[in-house]
């Protein structure tokens, strides 16, 4: 068995890499999907596709269509989704993908740290499994392999 697993969070650092270098370290059969992690061209792409537009505001509609069209296509495929909320940045778009994740029934893992326990608790409490580190949502799912 082979799981598909959309990787939801900010993309600002390298957790996913990690992630997925420790799984590839303990041969789980996992392949990993995700948001576009280039930034400039998750911004731009609206306007790659459609031209350039009169203004930010729907510079910005323009590319959250085309964000939202491939997040749902590769959520909807994903067997689970993992959503990473950090301490450091806004977690507007972790907290629609896990929402996303919980609506289309997908399992669900949360990694947060106990700080945001009390700002999560209710999407937490709709959450298969609550972790606080990208290593501990992995001992999860490598236990699915046991």
């Amino acid at each position: 068995m082979k799981l598909t697993v959309y990787l939801a969070g900010q993309i600002h650092d390298h957790w996913r890499d990690e992630l997925k270098h420790h799984a590839k370290e303990h041969k789980l059969p996992i392949d990993f999907v995700g948001p576009m992690e280039n930034h400039d061209r998750s911004d731009n792409i609206g306007e790659e596709i459609l031209g350039k537009q009169p203004n930010a505001i729907l510079k910005d509609e323009a590319a959250s269509s085309f964000n939202n069209f491939r997040t749902t296509i590769l959520m909807s495929k994903a067997d689970v989704v993992i959503a990473l909320f950090g301490e450091k940045y806004k977690q507007w778009n972790t907290a629609m993908d896990a929402s996303a994740a919980v609506s289309l029934g997908k399992p669900l893992i949360l990694i947060r740290p106990k700080e945001l326990h009390h700002a999560l608790k209710e999407l937490s409490n709709k959450a298969n499994i609550v972790v606080e580190t990208p290593t501990q949502a992995l001992q999860a799912l490598s236990y699915v392999f046991e």
